[in-house]
């Protein structure tokens, strides 16, 4: 048990950063006198006093962390963090069950969306603004924040930041510290954050609205703080704003950064998941515009192209916010927009999926495979961009596309065998593995997962954790052989 300890060291060091992170909810609660203080005064205690205690417990056993390590931290983190995140829920909020909690803090923390509370208009504004702000936390990343700003815990920032951030070029970093590398994504980051703020701001949301919404959008949360989402506002140039930043959030911070740094669009230029994520995106808000003007779902073309365009953008790009209950459109455009959040976000986003670089190289083998057909020795290395694939990345983001089928296939036999409809079951892993939110079916944007019961919502609270860290960090960890030292 003792190899574990340095493991246990730095998770306790999380948490206990995690309560401190939980303190600006609770100032904005005491500043309002919103009637949640206390709710927030008993979650900080216990988080932070629950991460000082296994911290101070485990602290003598040092080393550097291994990369197996990382993956079991990262894994920890990620399972254990919501756990405190729905202190403040479930201190507040009445009647609701600890699954309950667990899973809407799961959705908070995961980027996903999904939720099962009701009466959003009438809650504190530090409850919506503390559902939204784990969005951000998440989006990033809690692992990220931590190497970012935490660099004196010596426990072996490059194997959390890998494990952390799964994506096909994980090798890669902005800088040659690792360090730097998760502060200059966080830089970009809160820029994006406080644009969002104020262009919702200026497009007529209150401060505090602005805010919430801010944090979900840049997050690609999903969350608001409105049952009609942000529907409820009845405003284009919001409708806009938010599309817009989704849109930008989607791109890989990296790109940013670099565009930052070096104040040039050059770095978007040379983006080779850029001209795919414009093109996707942008072919299906005119096949979907079309086809729905074809059925006479909305009245007009502006009226039709408005909805769509939203919704396109925000289930592509897995942010999961609603301006209309789109399940009342024929299954073919429903299946469409479900379907997009599965692979447009790029890679070092704070989007879900399996990203827009895996489905490029899966493209681009499909291709080559079929020239070998032809050509069996003609020579047709995979390139993304001006660089060659190598065949370990070729195999990791095969077996990455198998195990996400797997998953989907699996999950959904498991809610299915418990008398969920199919439809709800298989969107509802889709929305939950891809952490776009709402679904189709009993979940969709109409309505939440208030309806499943406790062994659904636990197996999709997991769903959304092996969405979030890419399906191998999780299943790396639950197999026996990680075990065996």
């Amino acid at each position: 048990m003792r190899s574990y300890f340095p493991v246990l060291s730095a998770l306790g060091l999380i948490v206990t950063m995690f309560g401190v992170l939980m303190g600006f909810p609770l100032a904005v609660s005491f500043f309002l006198d919103d009637g949640a203080t206390r709710a927030f005064d008993h979650a900080v205690l216990l988080t932070c006093a629950a991460g000082l205690m296994l911290w101070a417990l485990t602290r003598r056993v040092k080393r550097d962390l291994k990369p197996s390590d990382g993956f079991l931290l990262v894994a920890l983190t990620w399972v254990v963090t919501p756990v405190f995140g729905a202190i403040p829920l479930f201190g507040y909020v009445p009647g609701l069950s600890v699954i309950d909690a667990y899973f809407e803090a799961v959705s908070g923390l995961t980027a996903t969306g999904a939720t099962i509370l009701s009466g959003l208009d009438r809650m504190p504004i530090s409850i919506n603004l503390w559902r939204t702000f784990m969005h951000w936390i998440g989006g990033m990343g809690v692992i990220v924040l931590v190497v970012a700003i935490l660099p004196l815990l010596g426990i072996g920032g490059r194997q959390l930041f890998r494990a952390e951030v799964p994506t096909p070029m994980k090798e890669s970093s902005l800088t040659p510290r690792i360090t730097e590398t998760a502060k200059g994504l966080w830089t970009a980051y809160i820029l994006l954050t406080a644009a969002c703020g104020l262009s919702l701001w200026l497009a007529g949301l209150d401060g505090w609205e602005a805010l919430i919404h801010a944090f979900s959008v840049t997050g690609l949360g999903g969350f608001s703080s409105k049952d009609a989402s942000l529907g409820h506002f009845h405003s284009a140039p919001v409708e806009m704003v938010a599309i817009t930043f989704a849109l930008l959030a989607g791109l890989n911070y990296a790109t940013h950064y670099l565009a930052l740094v070096r104040r040039s669009p050059r770095p978007y230029l040379s983006d080779p998941e850029l001209p795919f994520y414009f093109g996707v995106l942008l072919v299906s808000v005119a096949v979907l515009t079309a086809y729905l003007m074809s059925v006479e779902a909305h009245a007009g073309f502006l009226n039709t192209l408005r909805y769509v365009a939203f919704h396109v953008v925000s289930m592509s790009t897995s942010l999961g916010l609603a301006i209309y209950d789109y399940t009342l459109w024929p299954m073919f455009a429903q299946m469409w927009i479900l379907f997009l959040g599965s692979f447009i976000a790029c890679s070092g986003s704070a989007g879900g999926g399996m990203k827009m670089m895996r489905a490029i190289i899966l493209y681009k083998q499909v291709y080559r495979e079929i020239v070998r057909s032809l050509h069996p020795n003609a020579v047709h290395p995979v390139r993304l961009g001006s660089q060659p694939v190598s065949e370990d990345i070729l195999h990791a983001v095969l077996g990455f596309s198998f195990m996400y089928m797997v998953s989907i296939v699996a999950l959904t036999l498991v809610l299915t065998a418990t008398g969920l409809d199919i439809i709800t079951a298989f969107s509802g892993v889709v929305a939950c593995l891809n952490n776009t939110g709402p679904g189709l079916g009993a979940i969709g944007p109409a309505s939440n997962y208030a309806g499943l019961n406790d062994f659904q919502t636990a197996t999709l609270a997991f769903t959304m954790i092996l969405g979030r860290l890419e399906i191998f960090t999780l299943l790396v960890v639950l197999t026996p052989v990680f075990w065996r030292r």
